[in-house]
């Protein structure tokens, strides 16, 4: 046995006197904060290590029973042990330091879209653990996240919505886990369950060219009229439609060409007339300035984002859809029509009048692959025709 005095710390170092020996380990003996004599294996052969982990240990225990100790000093004592060892630094990181590095990471490996979701969703969660988003990331429990996952739905948001947030949430967790950051994953699929949907028959429905026209009655301005013909006669997305810029419209050729912010895929879509005539009445900007300036760069989610906004004008119009899921929390029911509903109704309306399935695909961007590998793109003549067939939009309402 060596015993040993360091800041006034005594510590001695022993092996197993068992024979044969039990452990072929060093054991460090020392007095713990509480000042008994405790005996804890080194868990190493080496007895210079040993020697500084048991001195270690000593002045720790000292400093607590001094009510000297602080977290930093243990976090540095284990980083020190650890370098020693394994020759790298140990980094302790903190749920903030961990999920924004994990964030900075999925830049490169994902779309812009899907890269603002996580960001939203990783900047919810952390905002939701408060103080406690600064101290290690181990500390963050199941608890936690389903205090996180019941606020979301106490908030408004759908069963499908929560539950992507949380599919979202599990990413950087599991790569912690399986880096060896954390030792227990705290969003596992037993540890925190996701909603059961409630909802029944959530297929979109589509809108009449009548509707439409109500629609375009009840809209507040010339951009919000110009925006929902685009919706109906190009079957772009709500921010693909309100992001649209005058170098994608060729008057001439009377197309427009976009790269959809969801897919990346590049779509080609001739002009509808009656889309066409609108545009024509419009002052021409130069190259990327909005065709829709008042709508552009507005965010589509919010009490006066776009869907909203878009919601406001059907409850002026008088056209209402079913309720999908009733009205949870703040938020209000979900129903069958939004936005979303004129890219279905484009492409029901394409169907209607006989267009084929492939071509359809392809004025909506869905082709896939394979499917691109099967058909031949259809040319801009094809297309051109397909959407002269779509009906035009009365312009007068009719009675209600």
């Amino acid at each position: 046995m060596q015993n040993h005095r360091a800041n006034d710390a005594t510590w001695s170092l022993n092996k197993d006197v068992h024979e044969p020996p039990r452990s072929p380990f060093w054991f460090a003996c020392f007095r713990d904060s509480d000042g008994r004599r405790v005996r804890k294996s080194t868990k190493t052969t080496d007895k210079t290590l040993a020697q500084e982990i048991a001195a270690k240990w000593a002045q720790l225990a000292q400093a607590g029973r001094a009510g000297r100790l602080t977290e930093s000093q243990c976090r540095n004592v284990i980083s020190e042990m650890y370098e020693r060892v394994i020759g790298q630094p140990l980094h302790f990181r903190t749920a903030r330091t961990y999920l924004s590095e994990w964030l900075e990471n999925s830049k490169t490996d994902t779309t812009a879209s899907t890269y603002g979701r996580y960001r939203q969703i990783v900047g919810t969660f952390l905002a939701h653990l408060g103080i406690k988003a600064d101290r290690l990331l181990r500390e963050v429990t199941s608890a936690d996240v389903k205090a996180w996952r019941d606020m979301l739905k106490a908030k408004g948001l759908s069963a499908p919505t929560v539950n992507g947030a949380i599919q979202i949430l599990r990413m950087p967790f599991k790569a912690a886990h399986d880096n060896g950051l954390i030792d227990i994953n705290p969003l596992t699929k037993n540890s925190v369950r996701l909603f059961k949907d409630e909802a029944r028959n959530v297929t979109k429905d589509v809108f009449t060219p009548q509707q439409i026209g109500e629609l375009l009655k009840a809209a507040p301005s010339d951009d919000w009229r110009g925006a929902i013909l685009c919706g109906y006669f190009t079957g772009l997305r709500l921010r693909d439609v309100t992001e649209l810029r005058w170098n994608a419209v060729d008057i001439a050729e009377g197309t427009i060409t976009v790269t959809t912010r969801k897919t990346r895929k590049d779509v080609i879509v001739p002009m509808h007339p009656q889309f066409a005539a609108w545009l024509e009445k419009q002052i021409r900007g130069i190259g990327r300035a909005a065709v829709f300036p008042t709508l552009a760069g507005k965010s589509g989610q919010g009490k006066n984002g776009l869907s909203a906004q878009f919601r406001r004008i059907m409850d002026k119009a008088g056209v209402k859809g079913r309720v999908l899921r009733e009205a949870t929390g703040a938020a209000r029911p979900h129903s069958s029509l939004t936005f979303h509903s004129l890219r279905h109704s484009f492409n029901s309306a394409l169907q209607a009048v006989g267009v084929g399935v492939e071509l359809r695909q392809e004025l909506v961007g869905h082709a896939s692959v394979e499917m691109n590998r099967r058909y031949a793109h259809p040319d801009i003549e094809v297309k051109r025709k397909a959407i002269s067939l779509l009906p035009s939009i009365p312009t007068k309402a009719r009675g209600r």
